[in-house]
């Protein structure tokens, strides 16, 4: 006769050792992204919990809070790229390299420098003193660090768009920001011998018949 109670047990032991033996693999791993030893402890761990809800439910008709599908290591390797030997398949390891460019005209010095206190003073507390914004290009970097970093942060009535460029390029190796200085303007922008040109996308503003006029 089979002891029902015995195998519960036994299964239940099994998700408590997988239980510690995932949480060593990832204290082990100290936050690294895609650990094997961390994927095979949470396959193991997962498996080990589908067993036991399935025993459960077929001994006593009772489940578990856990909603788990059992998983196929291999197949999910082959799936995902986990796996100890596991060579990327990826035919084309490179480096996507978007540059772009976006000019503005500023009607008004002082209307884009209020705006842009304005921002500052939103991001710093109310306890501590907010120094005044000094010119044009400050005030442009202030809302883009006020906002989300993107160029949508500068779609401001205070600036009037002109002419952009995107350039996609497919390029050999990142960009290693430490190996220019902060004030230059061209090094992080141009393509190494070996990059290739995807493609650019020209930007054009649109202007009415009087701002036409006026800008020729």
């Amino acid at each position: 006769m089979t002891d029902q109670h015995g195998e519960l047990d036994a299964a239940l032991e099994r998700v408590i050792e997988a239980a510690r033996h995932h949480l060593a693999a990832v204290r082990a791993a100290q936050g690294r992204i895609d650990d094997d030893d961390v994927w095979q402890a949470y396959v193991a761990l997962n498996n080990a919990s589908y067993a036991y809800d399935e025993q459960l439910m077929d001994g006593f008709g009772e489940v578990t809070p856990w909603d788990v599908e059992a998983i196929d290591p291999d197949e999910a390797d082959r799936r995902f790229g986990g796996g100890e030997g596991v060579e990327p398949t990826d035919p084309h390891p490179r480096v996507i390299s978007v540059r772009q460019r976006r000019d503005y005209r500023v009607p008004s010095v002082s209307a884009l420098i209020q705006v842009a206190e304005a921002a500052r003073r939103a991001g710093t507390p109310e306890e501590d003193e907010t120094a005044p914004v000094e010119g044009v290009g400050e005030a442009v970097l202030e809302l883009l660090q006020s906002g989300d970093g993107s160029l949508g942060a500068l779609e401001v009535p205070e600036l009037e768009p002109l002419d952009g460029v995107v350039m996609v390029s497919e390029v050999g190796t990142p960009v290693d920001l430490e190996s220019f200085d902060d004030d230059d303007p061209v090094g992080p922008f141009q393509p190494a011998l070996d990059d290739r040109l995807v493609g650019r996308l020209d930007e054009h503003s649109f202007l009415d018949d009087d701002e036409h006029d006026h800008a020729h």
